[in-house]
């Protein structure tokens, strides 16, 4: 959720976060980041609209953007409903 929130805080029509962007702005540890983003990627709740280059890097970096306003709680609501269900 952290990670989230910071990508939807950090990112603009013109810019997307990087990967190290989000993890800084959420206060999580970058590999926590590498490991999760994809994640997020794959479940549609952020994309990668395009790449960028950045001092750091030999190669251009991934931005990463929502996916979407309304869609960007669907997943954790439905995490939700399982474990009501799951559990009682």
């Amino acid at each position: 959720m952290a990670l989230f929130n910071a990508c939807q805080a950090l990112a603009t029509p013109e810019r997307g976060p990087t990967l190290q962007e989000i993890a800084a702005k959420a206060c999580v540890g970058l590999q926590a980041a590498r490991n999760t983003v994809p994640n997020m990627v794959r479940a549609k709740q952020l994309r990668s609209p395009r790449t960028r280059r950045v001092a750091h890097r030999n190669r251009p970096v991934a931005e990463y953007a929502p996916a979407s306003e309304s869609l960007g709680d669907v997943g954790f609501v439905d995490l939700g409903s399982v474990l009501r269900v799951w559990g009682g």
